[in-house]
């Protein structure tokens, strides 16, 4: 059987068990639309938030990141790894003793004020979009490659699927879609792992692959033998990083504290029945995602390697396949500048002009392909692909639609709308926003992680000190609040435009603030939003005592 016919095996039967799914978990009301009637096991729950979260970015674009850029994707792991640590410590199980159902429901009610509640809904809705796009992104990439059909039938065909099992299912639907779809992505990511590992190192198990010796008798190392091809062609040694020490710092910890910030991560805690549960949940979590996260590097050490042994001053005219494959999607390119026919992929340190581009976000996709693995491995990869973007897309589009529903027209312009036409309006509302989603998807702003870290940079300058100090302060109040969140997002945005869309050619370290990229701009962001609530909250009137009360309530164990 060919791999073509493989692809569509998998992709189809994947589909059909969400489509399956959705249809047996279909939402009858508004607790089951947004939090799946709070009733969901921490197990399930725990699966469900590593699909939510291990996102495009994760599954599709993370390890390429790494494979070019060596030690310095590491911010990637650390951010997103520790973020969830974070998570799990510091807002989960507080957040689900709250109660409420999203988390502008909590800043409404903790701050006492519509206009807190409103302006965390344009920051939810303002992030959700943002991180939705670099999901769409990844279903146009693997629908255009795998699929062999243009990008835009792709991603509309993406949108059906998700447009069903979230509008259809809700938060229900969703979780138990999820589910499936960690197990298909954690699959297809880990078998290529093992298959690859095993064929390099003799290793069965990728995370010791990465540190040995390759199989071939030479006796040398994984690591050695890339940084040596990396030398050779002019890039800087893999092992070894390039970006200032200070930017580091910056992405990673916009990572951390946007994942504990993100509206779609947060409201899968409320899904659970306790509070407990909530941290238990959390726990589960970290061992599904550390599955995927462990066995990055080696996955992308194996890519880089491959693809430097495959193609570089290789002829051509004997390329192959997988190489004319990816070029028909344009996510390769090839420009013989000096005409002798070879393919000079060469680094910035080289004497010759480079000749390839490759977008970082096919290292995964095609890395299979470029190893020669069994059909069978290059269809369960795309159905992963795919499973991991609708999965996160999902639970996207459900906080818009909350968001609208609930805490723009039920908690605030209709409080008397009664609950059918609320869930209603949230179907709308999420048939709305796949249709936008879409868009991005078919004219995206970026590769996927990269459009991913601002997500999250925009949420650890939005929501994370919002939260934090609802938690943690009685004294802080609802002008602090609203003034933090607006200083951070407002600056964090504008400082992402400009670099990125307004003046791109001044996106350098020479024209930082502070030798801080776009990527990292989240974390001055939070400090600004902290600095803004702290100062404002001293010198306006502290909180009514009803709303201390709930902050010691909501903290202390029994209160």
């Amino acid at each position: 059987m060919t791999a073509q016919a493989w692809i569509f095996i998998m992709v189809g039967l994947s589909f059909a068990l969400y489509i399956g799914i959705a249809i047996w978990s279909r939402a009858s009301s508004t607790g089951e639309f947004y939090v799946a009637g709070g009733r969901v096991p921490p197990v399930l729950n725990g699966m469900a938030t590593a699909a939510d979260w291990m996102s495009a970015a994760s599954f599709i674009s993370m390890a390429g990141l790494i494979s070019f850029m060596g030690r310095d994707g590491s911010v990637y792991l650390l951010g997103w790894t520790g973020g969830y640590v974070l998570l799990a410590l510091l807002l989960a199980p507080y957040l689900r003793k709250f109660g409420k159902f999203t988390v502008p429901d909590f800043v409404g009610d903790r701050y006492y004020s519509q206009t807190a509640r409103f302006v965390a809904v344009l920051c939810a809705i303002f992030v959700s979009f943002t991180y939705v796009a670099g999901q769409m992104r990844g279903v146009g990439i693997v629908f255009s490659r795998f699929l062999e059909i243009d990008i835009v039938p792709g991603v509309l065909i993406g949108m059906g699927i998700v447009f069903f099992y979230a509008v259809l299912g809700g938060m229900r639907g969703i979780t138990y879609t999820q589910v499936a779809q960690y197990c298909v992505l954690i699959f297809a990511y880990l078998v290529p792992a093992i298959f690859i590992s095993l064929l390099m190192t003799g290793n069965i198990i990728p995370q010791i692959g990465f540190g040995s010796m390759l199989a071939d008798g030479s006796q040398t190392y994984l690591l050695e033998k890339l940084d040596g091809l990396s030398a050779d062609l002019g890039f800087h040694l893999y092992t070894q990083g390039q970006k200032q020490l200070i930017d580091v710092f910056a992405i990673t910890a916009a990572l951390m504290v946007g994942t504990a910030g993100l509206p779609h991560v947060i409201v899968r805690f409320y899904t659970v029945p306790r509070m407990r549960d909530a941290r238990t949940s959390a726990g589960w979590a970290l061992i599904f995602i550390a599955l995927l996260y462990t066995s990055a590097p080696a996955v992308a050490a194996f890519a880089r390697t491959n693809l430097l042994t495959t193609i570089a001053d290789a002829p051509y005219s004997e390329v192959p396949q997988w190489f004319t494959n990816w070029e028909n999607t344009g996510l390769i390119r090839f420009d013989d500048k000096n005409g002798d026919g070879l393919i000079q992929y060469l680094g910035p340190n080289a004497d010759q002009e480079n000749e390839l581009t490759i977008d970082p976000d096919i290292m995964v996709l095609a890395n299979p392909e470029i190893a020669n693995l069994p059909g069978w491995v290059i269809g369960l990869v795309a159905a992963g692909g795919l499973a991991a973007a609708l999965s996160t897309a999902a639970g996207l589009l459900l906080v818009i639609s909350t968001a609208v529903a609930r805490d723009l027209l039920k908690k605030g312009f209709r409080p008397n709308i009664s609950e059918k036409r609320e869930l209603l309006t949230a179907r709308i509302t999420a048939g709305v926003a796949v249709c936008i989603a879409g868009y991005f998807g078919i004219d995206p702003p970026g590769f996927v992680a990269q459009v991913v870290a601002f997500a999250f940079g925009l949420a650890a300058a939005s929501f994370f000190p919002a939260i934090i100090l609802g938690i943690f302060s009685r004294r802080m109040n609802k002008y602090g609040a609203v003034s933090g969140m607006i200083a951070g997002i407002v600056f964090t945005a504008a400082y992402i435009i400009f670099f990125k869309f307004v003046r791109p050619e001044l996106n350098s370290g020479e024209y930082w603030l502070w030798g801080i990229s776009p990527e990292g701009i989240g974390t001055l962001g939070m400090m600004l939003n902290f600095a803004v609530a702290l100062t404002v909250s001293r010198f306006t009137p502290a909180p009514p005592e009803s709303i201390r009360t709930l902050v010691d309530r909501i903290r202390m164990p029994g209160g």
